[in-house]
């Protein structure tokens, strides 16, 4: 499992961003594509929205691997 810390002062981070940063694909098409495919569950649901905020403790699965979100 990854976790991502929100950085100081942000409340969120888009869906996108987290899957870039925890290297779970390498480019931000590769992350529009993963998601616009249905293929990433948010808090358990499949979210095809890749400007989809992440708030604190939300969870993110991809390809076999979780990012926890937290503060």
């Amino acid at each position: 499992m990854h976790i991502l810390k929100l950085r100081e002062g942000e409340e969120f981070i888009k869906l996108g961003q987290a899957l870039k940063a925890t290297g779970l694909v390498d480019s931000g098409i590769d992350a529009k594509e993963v998601i616009m495919q249905g293929l990433v569950l948010v808090d358990g649901e499949v979210e095809t929205r890749r400007g989809r905020k992440l708030y604190d403790g939300a969870e993110v699965e991809f390809d076999g691997d979780k990012i926890s979100i937290q503060q």
